[in-house]
């Protein structure tokens, strides 16, 4: 008599974590100086036009927050304590959480300097997902230093919201098939994707909370804010089916074009140079990342190549990397000959959101790089781009 095969059990269930260093730029200040815990702090642009990058939670009390002017976080804290900061130091921790994880768990996704996705899918089976991440959080801290919090739940929607919630030095879980009754009673701005202006825009309309929106039909949302529309009812109904991207370390980025002829044509020279640092920033921008080296080539017709490079203050905004290829490409262009080929080169990457000038940069450069990248994203990248490179040729 043939035995009948057991039934393969294939569990479709995911489990995913995210992990957000609380306060981190103002967390590594303190392990550098004890002295600063439980004070007001603030690290940010030192003068008055700058914008707060990361505030203490003692900060927080007073109404001070992230990207906030400098201005009027003084103003609502004048007690604070003020850092400049070190990006420096900021990444140098970083990667010691990275290293930690990276010796810890399978897979993770690096999504900035202070947040990780860790797919435990599986887990379960073995040693218990929740066992797992909660002794996670107990190493990093065991081993650096920094407070961690985090939330297990099973997409990275969930997940990202619920460590908000969690924080600050938290932990919470989302048990399967509650997706929806956790999201119910938030605002509608806790939705990861909802800016100032669609949040104001949903309050006006009366809907507030995340069961009030998630009730609107899709086809309402779609008529209303377009195809953003169908991904903002996904969010609302808890859908999410986004996969963690493994973490690999991306070294540098680069770009370098060959001539269709030698040139000696200086402006069309500084034009390629415009072009090309403007696509490399925005793809900084895009992936998150600031540079701290930017690196010029030029290659003569007789296939003589030369390189400078400059270490900077990490930044991925076009008109500081642009001042330093055009000083960069003017020292190394002093032969008068032929050039074949120019390449730009941008390396010491390191997770980072939007810094115009790291800690003086000022909300309206922010506003102003947000809106450029916005036309970029929807309309191409060469739509918006500086005169001088209109005529470079791609």
């Amino acid at each position: 008599m043939a035995a009948h095969p057991l039934p393969m059990l294939i569990s479709s269930q995911r489990h995913i974590a995210h992990m957000d260093l609380d306060a981190f730029f103002v967390s590594v200040e303190c392990l550098k100086n004890s002295r600063l815990r439980g004070k007001p702090l603030i690290v940010g642009g030192s003068s008055d036009r700058g914008v707060v990058m990361c505030c203490s939670y003692e900060a927080r009390k007073f109404g001070v927050h992230s990207a906030m002017p400098m201005r009027l976080a003084r103003r609502l804290c004048p007690d604070a304590i003020v850092i400049k900061g070190d990006m420096e130091s900021y990444s140098r921790e970083s990667g010691l959480v990275t290293e930690i994880i990276t010796d810890t768990v399978p897979l993770f996704e690096k999504s900035s300097i202070d947040e990780f996705y860790i797919d435990l899918s599986g887990m379960d089976k073995y040693f218990g997902c929740s066992l797992f991440i909660a002794e996670l959080k107990r190493k990093i801290f065991r081993e650096s230093g920094l407070p961690v919090s985090y939330a297990l739940a099973s997409n990275k929607l969930i997940s990202k919201v619920a460590t908000n919630e969690a924080k600050p030095d938290g932990q919470l879980e989302i048990p399967f098939g509650e997706e929806k009754s956790f999201l119910a009673p938030l605002s509608v701005g806790k939705i990861p994707g909802i800016g100032k202006q669609t949040a104001m825009l949903l309050i006006r309309m009366g809907v507030e909370t995340v069961r009030v929106l998630s009730d609107i039909p899709r086809e309402m949302l779609e008529n209303l804010l377009g195809k953003n529309g169908t991904e903002l009812w996904r969010r609302a109904n808890a859908l999410d089916d986004t996969p963690v991207l493994p973490y690999h370390e991306q070294k540098s980025l680069s770009t370098e074009n060959t001539f269709h002829s030698d040139s000696i044509d200086v402006q069309f020279m500084y034009g390629e140079l415009v072009r090309m640092t403007e696509a490399l920033a925005f793809s900084l921008r895009q992936e998150n990342k600031l540079t701290g080296c930017v690196m010029v080539k030029v290659r003569y017709a007789n296939f003589d190549t030369e390189t400078h490079q400059r270490t900077l203050d990490y930044s991925n905004a076009d008109h500081v990397l642009l001042q330093i290829t055009r000083e960069l490409f003017d020292k190394l262009y002093n032969r008068r000959l032929r050039v074949r080929l120019i390449g730009v080169r941008f390396t010491h990457l390191v997770p980072g959101n939007y810094q115009i000038k790291l800690y003086e940069d000022t909300q309206e450069m922010i506003r102003l790089y947000q809106a450029i990248d916005s036309v970029k994203n929807r309309f191409g990248e060469k739509l918006v781009m500086r005169a001088i490179g209109v005529g470079a040729v791609a």
